[in-house]
């Protein structure tokens, strides 16, 4: 398999649980500045959309929306710690996936876009922090989102959580939200995947 992806991107989420579950795949890194692959490939010829994360499986179709893509690795990998296959504990994380793409993911749209002006940029990250207080205040006594076993909501929460200091919004007060990202970026495979990109460790 291959995922294409761009630098701390959304992509980071999927490719640290390709990581944890133990999947064999291939990295291709796109400019989605400019919509093209490392080697010079027009993107859009491979994802319509233009986005990161998109996977190539093995059998040459795409895959696209990070979620999606976490979600078809666990469930191939048979991982059930980075998701369970049923019950309450798998819609527990289903619902923290959700809201992360719904209320946050989405939430940082705007802070990145230069057209928008500051006093609209102020307003929203007033929200998402409102947001971000809400998501601390569930993690107090939790070294993860659902407990202490680490699912692919967490990659998302991390990858997320890591936007915050590229549109200067503070989310250092919220202890329990750096306990976990803390908690989180220690993880052998969350370390390869953030070398993979060039990213910080």
């Amino acid at each position: 398999m291959k995922l294409y992806f761009s630098p701390g991107a959304c992509s980071l989420s999927p490719h640290i649980i390709l990581r944890e579950a133990g999947i064999d795949f291939s990295l291709q890194k796109v400019d989605t500045s400019i919509h093209k692959t490392a080697d010079g490939v027009d993107f859009y010829g491979i994802n319509p959309k233009g986005q990161v994360p998109t996977m190539e499986l093995d059998d040459g179709q795409i895959l696209t929306e990070g979620s999606i893509i976490a979600q078809y690795v666990v469930e191939r990998a048979e991982n059930r710690d980075l998701l369970p296959a049923s019950g309450m504990a798998r819609y527990r994380v289903l619902e923290w996936q959700n809201y992360i793409t719904s209320e946050l993911h989405k939430s940082f749209a705007p802070l990145f876009d230069p057209a928008m002006n500051a006093e609209g940029k102020t307003l929203i990250a007033g929200l998402l922090r409102k947001k971000f207080a809400w998501v601390n205040s569930r993690l107090e006594g939790s070294r993860y989102l659902t407990g202490d076993t680490f699912t692919v909501a967490d990659a998302y929460l991390f990858t997320v959580s890591g936007w915050a200091r590229h549109v200067n919004l503070d989310i250092s007060d919220f202890a329990h939200l750096q306990g976990f990202i803390a908690n989180v970026k220690a993880r052998p495979h969350v370390q390869a995947a953030l070398k993979a990109e060039g990213l910080p460790v």
